[in-house]
């Protein structure tokens, strides 16, 4: 894990909301852990595919979620991903 995160900015979830007001993260090479907390049934959109919607948490913070949403192949891969996985 340190080889990983060797040279990159380590950002809690509950923190990025903060960080993307006050940071340009596009120039910055960093990382974020969160668990999967609540997910979503697969939905269908307007142009007939499917995704998915979790709710992630770094378990720091309750009250902070990020919504993630899955589209495509990431979709086809991880919709089956168990709730509470990192």
């Amino acid at each position: 894990m340190g080889r990983k995160m060797a040279n990159r900015k380590f950002i809690r979830l509950s923190q990025l909301k903060n960080k993307l007001a006050t940071e340009n993260l596009e120039e910055i090479d960093w990382v974020t852990f969160g668990v999967i907390v609540k997910k979503v049934t697969p939905q269908s959109a307007n142009n007939g595919r499917t995704f998915s919607i979790w709710r992630l948490n770094d378990l720091r913070d309750l009250n902070e979620c990020v919504s993630l949403f899955l589209f495509g192949e990431v979709h086809k891969e991880h919709w089956k991903t168990d709730q509470g996985t990192v």
